[in-house]
């Protein structure tokens, strides 16, 4: 499990950068290097990172399931997640 303060700062992290969405198009399009300089760095959606829903871990994270590859295994095999099964052959 991740640090509660880890999942934390990435919901902050998140927070920030849909409240600067905009603005920061704006000063794209304006080609406004200041200004974007200006902003805060966490409001740059380079600097968020994909984490499991359930433990928060960064790693071996899986995108169409929103969850890391353990979790995603353990869901899998005890039946939770729809559509999904062993393959076995």
């Amino acid at each position: 499990m991740a640090k509660e303060s880890m999942k934390a700062r990435e919901v902050k992290r998140a927070k920030l950068v849909d409240k600067y969405d905009k603005k920061r198009k704006a000063l794209k399009e304006a080609g406004d290097v200041i200004g974007l300089q200006k902003l805060p760095k966490n409001a740059s959606p380079i600097r968020m990172h994909n984490r499991c829903k359930l433990t928060g871990r960064p790693k071996g994270y899986m995108r169409q399931f929103g969850l890391s590859r353990i979790t995603f295994r353990e869901m899998a095999l005890a039946g939770l997640i729809p559509g999904v099964k062993k393959a076995s052959w």
